[in-house]
């Protein structure tokens, strides 16, 4: 091939592939500072991007996860405030029906205690029909046990058992709705009674808490989880700005000194001409 020729500028070809190839990195980088990505989508990296894809499926998975457990902790949450409500007044019941056998009171004053002892009763049942959470209550006679997905696949779960704690029920066998005294000898039985149902209701609690505690735990478990699957997401598609910041000012450069190559590549052919004058 002739070396100088009017028909073939060699030069201006190697100039302009070079630009060519040098705006084709520039549209990468720009690309990656305004997504803030390095592997957008398939085409960046088909085998990191299915990768990434598969680990941001799992990461939002949790999210079910987490609601699922904070539905079980929110639910435990009313169960075991209103167990603990209900301690404190077999405390109280305790108390009246201790006082009622005192077979040196007078009538009047083991009637005044029965109604409070009365009172309390009733305040018992309200506590235990109102301890509901999103339609579930877990302290019922016949309450719902609460469980929770444990894992993105949905075959783990952990569970908070019910527990009764209703007047007549298990934990509470001594004591009914209409449960009152009038005899110091009445108060006697039903003190015994209650010091049962005293010592059961603390021992289910007792559960419920570790229970509870066992879901709270995993919850964090669970957060933690997602936060490392989100930070491995990101080292793998997440763009250096750092880096790609001075790249976009090197091929800036690059593509200013390309376009005056070609410039100057072009001004070849006319340099020809001179040679016919």
């Amino acid at each position: 091939m002739a070396i100088n020729s009017i028909n073939t500028n060699d030069g201006s070809f190697v100039a302009l592939q070079n630009l060519a190839a040098t705006n084709a990195s520039l549209r990468d980088t720009q690309d990656r500072i305004s997504t803030g990505k390095k592997i957008a989508n398939a085409k960046d990296n088909g085998a990191i991007w299915a990768i990434a894809q598969n680990l941001r499926g799992a990461s939002q998975s949790i999210n079910a996860v987490k609601q699922s457990l904070d539905r079980a902790q929110s639910t435990a949450d009313v169960a075991i405030t209103a167990g603990t409500n209900i301690s404190d007044l077999l405390v109280q019941m305790k108390e009246k029906a201790l006082a009622a056998t005192d077979t040196a009171l007078d009538t009047q004053s083991r009637l005044a205690l029965n109604d409070d002892f009365k009172v309390i009763r009733d305040t018992i049942k309200k506590t235990v029909d109102n301890a509901e959470f999103n339609g579930t209550n877990m302290i019922k006679s016949g309450g719902t046990s609460m469980s929770a997905i444990a894992n993105v696949a949905g075959t783990n779960v952990i569970t908070i058992a019910a527990q009764s704690l209703a007047l007549g029920g298990a934990n509470l066998a001594g004591l009914s709705s209409t449960s009152s005294f009038n005899t110091a000898a009445a108060a006697s039985t039903f003190l015994s009674a209650i010091n049962t149902a005293l010592n059961k209701t603390n021992r289910v609690l007792a559960t419920m808490g570790a229970q509870y505690k066992a879901v709270a735990l995993h919850n964090t478990f669970m957060a933690k989880l997602q936060d490392n699957l989100d930070s491995g997401v990101g080292n793998l598609v997440d763009a250096d700005l750092g880096r790609e910041s001075a790249r976009l000012q090197s091929l800036q450069s690059r593509q200013q000194l390309g376009v005056q190559a070609a410039s100057i590549a072009n001004q070849s052919t006319s340099a020809l001409l001179g040679l016919f004058r």
